[in-house]
């Protein structure tokens, strides 16, 4: 099988050893933005590694990350993910058809500390994509302890604060409330 990325137009080519660049026009879809890029036109690779982790996040609890929220605490996704984390139940966050039909959930709890690592708040705290290989190949790695996700914690903050970006800037971004996943051999 041989993966293929696409970039919907929005991909930005780095000059040679250049890993991070500035933007005007901030294009993408929140909650797969990383936070420097969404909120200063600041790119890197470290952007792509935040918005694997929420894609990470996605497929184990089978819920979209720009439309989660929890009933209890108004947490986002990365909050309600790491919360579980921390109290010892990350099982409770993998989709129920997930948690049916898979023989190791210790490897999906380990994907979910990894995805958690993924989306820091801070880049300089996410791991490099090689990084986040070697953890998920070797089950004998001690993953370090995720930061608390601070701002993308709570609903009601990223609300507030997405709209205020929204009004105050010339953005363009895409909102999808559908994903539909064929699988087909080649």
């Amino acid at each position: 099988m041989v993966p293929k990325i696409s970039d919907f137009g929005m991909a930005r080519t780095f000059g040679g050893d250049q890993i991070e660049g500035n933007t005007n026009r901030v294009v993408g879809t929140f909650g797969y933005m990383a936070p420097e890029y969404a909120f200063s036109g600041q790119f890197s690779t470290k952007s792509d590694v935040f918005s694997f982790g929420i894609i990470v996040l996605e497929i184990v609890s089978g819920k979209k990350s720009n439309s989660f929220k929890h009933q209890k605490n108004n947490h986002t996704l990365i909050g309600h993910a790491w919360s579980l984390l921390k109290e010892g139940r990350a099982f409770d966050l993998i989709d129920v058809l997930l948690r049916d039909s898979c023989e190791n959930l210790e490897e999906v709890v380990r994907c979910i500390h990894v995805g958690l690592l993924c989306v820091q708040q801070n880049l300089m705290d996410r791991p490099s994509m090689s990084s986040v290989v070697f953890m998920l190949e070797n089950e004998n790695v001690i993953l370090p302890q995720p930061n608390p996700p601070g701002y993308f914690m709570d609903t009601n903050l990223q609300a507030r604060d997405e709209l205020s970006f929204t009004n105050t800037t010339d953005s363009a971004y895409s909102q999808n409330t559908m994903t539909i996943t064929t699988i087909i051999g080649r």
